[in-house]
């Protein structure tokens, strides 16, 4: 197989026609303090995906190996992790969505990206055969077949047969016999949200129709869809009960189109309902209060979990925090089933319906741990310590309990939780030139912003004795529904940046990654910022608060002090060299948000500028171009340019703009690499590039070298 390598570094000098390549980037050790290589730190392996077979006491999930993607599967009782598919190469074609069979025996997957506005799957590998986005089935026996284009998979409870999605519509093969495609059955709108009832003679479904979605249900014998309770709001989250017999779904009534990057704190109630799918009768068995939580904000997982004991659980923010509650289906009030304060996340109702297990950072804030409840008992902390634990899977069993782990020096990995005893289901799954007796601890710090709002961040010393003043890097995380923690993170994305923030902290940087406000982690009001992202840009208090804490450190140059970040993170980034050249003397800005006006239409395509006046200015007045010429520090723009996110053209005109101005600016493009580079190979180039820049303006020519 040929491999294309179509990553340069270009820099820009100021008062030159032209560009001046210098050179192709090499996985070479860079000079400095550091004994190992980002190269080194990157090998490190990543899983992901963990669910748990519905029949036997087994788990499978995702690992990701510099690049190759396959699935592990573990079985009890001894739980030792093995690998069921063998694909080998940095491809770039993710793996997710994994669905066991009944029996426990295959797990069904898909293998490909989602497609871009243009309908073209993801493909930096620039392989002759088009990509796609296709269902495969591997057995534990470790072969594996593809099934059909699509997406969506849920497996019938008999084992027979698989719906999903194809171009927004359900279709259906066969997993014990011919392996033809046919469409179930065919509605307008999009479909999502598939469910099988237990006896598998029904599948839930909802019917997304623009400012109105239905909750719907196809009976397998007549063929027939009825549309339950339909209503001019968005109904959604179907789930059925033990038997059968009725179908809750989360109602959330329409407020018209709200532009994205808006603080939400309240909205009309929404509300959970309950329909006889027989007779089609419907009651409204819960609503939210008014004020705090009657916006629904979801979780990773079920957003509505039925128990045996007749029991609907859910996720509210009543107080402020995002906690699980549960309310009887015959009605009453809405109890608490989560621990003090701290966010739910990721949810998993057991196999058997007797309780749920959940991560939560409830009295460990920068961290995550993994809990039981049931209604009427008190939540159990199942995990605790200075590690990380998340992305919880029950056992047949209803007692067995896998997780992710990782902690400040070991990245995500499976383990196990079974008779009292915890243990990781792979051994030795650390490569022999990864890092970790070299990686530091980072520390919890929070600081203050002129508002008066306290920030939490991860500080990073450089290893030995402090004997100067050192450079410092704030990083910026993106989405910014996002919280940084302390170790190795549960997003790939984020499991790469704090790589290379040890690794800039094994250089003799002094590195802070910043949790601003409008991320996750420390409840509604933080999340829900005012005047947050392209409504003024408040969480710019943070970031130059970040800059004068480093500032007042003892052992920071204040002088030499960089900024990276992508994404939103970019966006920031962008804004702190913009606004404040004289603070922030370099920065790594990948794929990062340059105007507002530009972004919101790719989220919210309809959007009009002109139509929105007053907003589009307070937009642009938000965005970094509004102060491009405050902007003098040099900095490296990093972008895909099949990225789905940001768009592209958000850094050709940055990069234009800089030119005209005369700022020194360096690029890094990747062709046909998406937002979340789907390559490993461009993770390690952007990193190096980014690297090596922060070196060459920040460390000064001894620990930067010869580098040109």
């Amino acid at each position: 197989m040929t491999r294309r390598r179509d990553t340069a570094r270009v820099r820009w000098r100021p008062g030159t026609a032209v560009a001046v390549v210098v050179g192709w980037l090499a996985a070479t050790p860079l000079l400095g303090q550091t004994s190992y290589t980002l190269d080194d730190i990157l090998a490190a392996p990543f899983a992901t995906d963990l669910v748990a077979s519905p029949s036997d006491a087994a788990f499978a999930w995702i690992r990701y190996d510099r690049g190759a993607r396959n699935i592990w599967v573990a079985e009890g009782p001894e739980f030792v992790g093995r690998r069921i598919t063998s694909w080998s190469d940095d491809d770039g074609q993710d793996l997710g969505q994994l669905r066991f069979t009944p029996d426990g025996r295959n797990v069904v997957f898909v293998r490909g990206g989602g497609p871009n506005r243009a309908g073209e799957i993801p493909n930096p590998d620039s392989e002759p055969e088009p990509a796609e986005r296709a269902l495969w089935v591997a057995s534990l026996d470790g072969t594996s077949r593809r099934l059909a284009e699509g997406t969506a998979p849920v497996v019938s409870p008999t084992g027979e047969r698989v719906a999903f999605l194809q171009r927004g519509q359900v279709h259906v093969a066969s997993l014990t016999g011919d392996p033809a495609v046919e469409p179930l059955f065919l509605i307008r709108g999009s479909a999502g949200a598939l469910s099988w009832s237990p006896s598998a003679d029904r599948l839930a479904f909802v019917s997304n129709r623009g400012d109105h979605a239905f909750v719907g249900v196809f009976d397998v014998a007549t063929r027939e869809v009825r549309y339950l309770d339909p209503s001019l709001d968005r109904d959604g989250s179907p789930v059925w009960s033990p038997d059968g017999r009725e179908l809750a779904f989360i109602r959330t009534p329409n407020e018209g189109s709200r532009l994205p990057f808006s603080p939400v704190r309240s909205a009309l109630p929404w509300s959970i309902r309950v329909v006889d799918v027989e007779s089609g009768a419907a009651r409204e068995i819960w609503r939210a209060a008014p004020g705090r939580g009657s916006a629904f904000h979801g979780v990773s997982g079920p957003q509505l979990g039925w128990l045996a004991s007749d029991h609907l659980v859910f996720p509210w923010e009543r107080d402020g925090w995002t906690r699980l509650y549960a309310v009887a289906v015959t009605g009453g009030e809405a109890v608490s089933l989560s621990p003090g304060d701290g966010e739910v996340e990721h949810v998993t109702i057991s196999s058997d319906r007797s309780g749920v297990v959940f991560s939560s950072n409830s009295g460990d804030i920068d961290r995550r741990h993994v809990w039981r409840t049931a209604p009427g008992q008190s939540a159990e902390r199942l995990t605790s310590g200075t590690g990380i634990e998340w992305g919880p899977a029950v056992a047949a069993d209803g007692r067995t309990v896998a997780f992710l782990a990782s902690d400040a020096t070991t990245p995500a990995h499976a383990q196990v939780l079974s008779g009292g005893t915890r243990r990781a289901m792979v051994t030795g799954f650390m490569p022999a030139q990864f890092p970790h007796a070299e990686l530091v601890e980072p520390e919890q710090v929070v600081f203050t912003s002129e508002d008066g709002l306290r920030i939490h961040g991860q500080l990073f010393l450089p290893p030995g004795p402090s004997v100067e003043r050192r450079p410092a890097a704030i990083f910026f995380h993106g989405g910014s529904r996002r919280q940084m923690l302390l170790g190795w993170h549960y997003l790939r994305y984020y499991h790469n940046t704090y790589a290379l923030n040890q690794y800039l902290a094994s250089r003799g940087y002094v590195v802070l990654s910043v949790n601003y406000r409008s991320g996750t982690g420390y409840g509604l009001e933080f999340r829900e910022a005012i005047d947050y992202g392209a409504r003024g840009a408040s969480e710019y208090r943070d970031v130059v608060a970040a800059g004068a804490y480093l500032a007042s450190r003892d052992d920071v140059d204040a002088s030499r002090i960089g900024l990276w970040g992508g994404s939103y993170g970019g966006y920031l980034t962008a804004l702190g060299l913009a606004r404040n050249s004289d603070m922030f003397a370099a920065g790594v800005d990948i794929h990062g948000v340059h105007d507002w006006n530009v972004v919101i239409r790719n989220f919210v395509p309809s959007y009009q500028p002109e139509a929105r006046e007053a907003f589009a200015r307070l937009a642009y007045r938000s965005s970094p171009m509004a102060w491009i010429d405050g902007w003098t520090s040099p900095v490296l723009l990093i972008h895909g340019d099949d990225d789905r996110n940001v768009p592209f053209s958000e850094s050709v005109d940055l990069i234009e703009a800089l030119r005209t101005r005369g700022v020194e600016v360096e690029q890094l493009v990747f062709p046909d690499e998406v937002h979340g580079f789907l390559l490993h190979r461009n993770w390690l180039a952007a990193f190096e590039a980014a690297s090596r820049f922060m070196d060459e303006r920040l460390m000064g020519p001894t620990a930067a070298g010869d580098a040109p």
